[in-house]
């Protein structure tokens, strides 16, 4: 029987922590373990839970410095015993720990890179971090634009490969007593219900929509309710947060203080089907940020594949992860009088020719796919050393 490949993934971005990162790292874990021997250094918390079919060893979340030092000393230790094959950091924080692991192990070096990776306006991280994306072996990046931040940074596009995030697909819809429980519970019932979901960050331009769209969109649509899932992060690098305190007094100032519902973090992923079975539109108005881009837009996947059709700005990844027409539309950024339109548009359609649209191309960005392609990208580079 062949030696399956080895590979040691590093990464800061692990559950407990909770976000589209932290899921995609978790999957990456999960999906590589059905063809490779996996170890895994992760944050304190993650061993309890990761994936049974891995191996994880912890260090410190905090101070970020103590992580990034235990996270070498530990990936030092198993490297020289284990010796894995590839070394892959689960974003580019850890891609210099990679990198030099790989050099004194004789291992090949990967990264899997977001566009806030390459882009993140911070001088140490430009000096010392940035320049290490060039050395690796293999650079996997989440969406085309963030391959064309790579290339801008002076990535070989050889070395580069595209493997958009992945989705949970459910096996079957909620039960209609379910969805209707969880809308009498929030006070959703016969509203038209407006999904957001994911981190209170200034890049997602949640207080923007509720001062430029939500309005017009109330005006029109008096039932509709935004239902806003998430909260500022707390351990996030670099966001800019906008917490729920800025949001709802924007609310309040624009006379719809009554049209907006603040669920906080859902992590029970039942709940968390049942809200967007139970909504009708999902919006993500990411603001275009040259220095802070959406790398890709995973909660559009995810929207998808409960059938929810998505309006958002075209702006970083989010145009590879909403198919215009099909899974949503994609709007112009900054453009809301527009956004406003596509929103009331997507209340008033026929629900039903949507849902088939969106189930077929959410099948496209299953986690088993994610897995095939991440494998392949990473087998490509040790067959390349043998």
């Amino acid at each position: 029987m062949p030696k399956r490949p080895r590979t040691l993934l590093i990464t800061r971005n692990l559950p407990p922590l909770v976000g589209g990162m932290e899921r995609l790292n978790w999957h990456m874990a999960d999906e590589l373990a059905k063809q490779n021997e996996v170890h895994v250094i992760g944050p304190k918390g993650a061993k309890a839970l990761s994936p049974q079919s891995v191996r994880l060893t912890e260090a410190p979340l905090k101070p970020l410095p103590l992580f990034l030092l235990m996270a070498f000393l530990r990936g030092l230790w198993i490297t020289l015993r284990w010796k894995p094959d590839v070394i892959l950091a689960g974003s580019g924080l850890t891609a210099p720990i990679a990198w030099l692991l790989s050099k004194l192990s004789g291992a090949r070096s990967a990264a899997y890179l977001h566009g806030f990776d390459i882009s993140v306006n911070h001088s140490l991280y430009r000096r010392l971090w940035r320049p290490i994306f060039k050395k690796l072996d293999k650079v996997i990046v989440n969406s085309a634009p963030t391959q064309t931040l790579a290339v801008a940074a002076g990535v070989n596009p050889n070395s580069i490969s595209i493997v958009y995030p992945g989705v949970s697909l459910p096996e079957a819809p909620q039960p209609a007593e379910r969805i209707t429980a969880f809308k009498e519970q929030h006070g959703l019932a016969d509203k038209k219900i407006l999904l957001s979901v994911g981190r209170l960050t200034t890049r997602k331009g949640l207080r923007e929509f509720v001062e430029q769209a939500l309005p017009a969109i109330v005006q029109a649509e008096p039932d509709s309710v935004l239902v806003v899932i998430g909260e500022a992060p707390k351990n996030s690098l670099g966001a800019g947060i906008q917490n729920v305190d800025c949001i709802r007094a924007q609310a309040k100032q624009s006379g719809i203080a009554g049209h907006i519902r603040f669920l906080g973090v859902i992590t029970d992923q039942l709940l968390l089907t049942t809200a967007y079975e139970a909504s009708n539109v999902h919006v993500f108005p990411v603001r275009h940020i040259p220095d802070d881009p959406e790398g890709f837009g995973m909660v559009a996947i995810e929207a998808a594949a409960h059938g929810v059709p998505t309006v958002a700005f075209a702006t970083g990844g989010v145009i590879d992860a909403v198919g215009e027409g099909q899974s949503g539309h994609l709007i112009a950024p900054d453009n809301y009088p527009a956004l406003t339109q596509a929103v009331l548009q997507v209340l008033t359609d026929d629900p039903t020719p949507w849902r088939a649209n969106i189930t077929t191309f959410a099948q496209g960005f299953a986690w088993p796919v994610f897995g095939q392609r991440i494998s392949a990208a990473l087998n490509r580079i040790i067959h390349d050393r043998a």
